[in-house]
């Protein structure tokens, strides 16, 4: 498993889908901006273009191509075996921690396990701890269908956190968010990334280039909280265990808060370089409206 891979794919803050049956998209979305391209011959590939889009997805990661490909069906990992672009998988419907591994042995990439049902859910801390899993994502829509439930805040709430838990517990960065599907709605994209942050979550799964931006903004520190948590930093290390900043004392926890905005700003600026050296002298555009 290569090593650089697993990096940026745990530094990523903004992850793209793109339809596997559209080649014309695939050199787009990777100058779009955003940190991963995920290439989908899952859900958004029809079952008649099922194995076009496979053909088109090789060819391009064969070339100057770089993305993660969800898969749909095993068939698929002979395909993919080997291709140079090809830096990490996604393994949809994540349920079975024994087919998830199979996968990585298969490939020898790294996996993000998108987990969509109450089983997966369940099985979130044996997902984690599968070897060469990178990541743990969220599929809300599916899960809400599984469970009868609507896909708002409220109701995805316990799903959200188990993913977070499991992940601290196994090490992994925060869980990826799922996609917001009003793709214009800059309001609304915004609202659900200020929910997923406050969870633990740090990254979003993203179903246009338009979100990439506000992704990129929001997953951002303010410099208000940079700056608060430079003093934070700076105070306790000036001045022992418990000290007093801004009318507050602060102590251990406090000190892991700053450290975790400080965190994401180095995240932050480590998904910026990966992403301006796998591409670089690319130019962003934007998707074909």
């Amino acid at each position: 498993m290569s090593k650089d891979s697993l990096a940026m794919l745990q530094s990523a803050r903004s992850f793209l889908f793109v339809p596997g049956d559209r080649p014309e998209r695939f050199s787009k979305a990777q100058t779009s901006g955003a940190d991963v391209v995920i290439l989908d011959l899952e859900d958004a590939v029809s079952a008649r273009n099922k194995d076009s889009a496979l053909l088109a997805v090789t060819s391009w990661l064969s070339g100057t191509g770089q993305a993660v490909v969800r898969i749909e069906r095993d068939q698929e990992l002979a395909s993919l075996r080997g291709i140079p672009g090809l830096i990490g998988v996604m393994v949809p419907k994540s349920e079975n921690p024994d087919h998830v591994s199979r996968v990585h042995q298969t490939l020898g990439c790294p996996v993000l396990a998108l987990i969509e049902s109450a089983s997966g859910v369940v099985a979130a801390h044996s997902l984690a701890s599968v070897p060469g899993v990178a990541r743990l994502a969220f599929g809300e829509l599916d899960f809400a269908a599984d469970i009868a439930a609507q896909p708002n805040q409220r109701a995805m709430l316990l799903a959200r956190s188990s993913l977070v838990l499991a992940s601290r517990a196994q090490g992994l960065p925060g869980p990826l968010d799922g996609v917001t599907p009003k793709f214009d709605d800059d309001s609304a994209l915004t609202q659900d990334l200020h929910a997923a942050i406050e969870l633990g979550m740090s990254g979003k799964l993203l179903i246009h280039p338009r979100q990439v931006a506000v992704t990129h903004h929001v997953f951002r520190p303010s410099d208000h909280e940079v700056a608060w948590a430079h003093r934070i930093v700076k105070s306790i290390s000036e001045g022992g265990a418990v000290v007093k900043v801004d009318s507050a004392m602060v102590d251990a926890p406090v000190l892991r808060r700053a450290q975790a905005i400080l965190g994401r700003l180095a995240s932050d600026a480590r998904a910026l370089v990966n992403h301006r050296e796998a591409h670089a002298g690319g130019s962003l555009a934007e998707e074909d409206k």
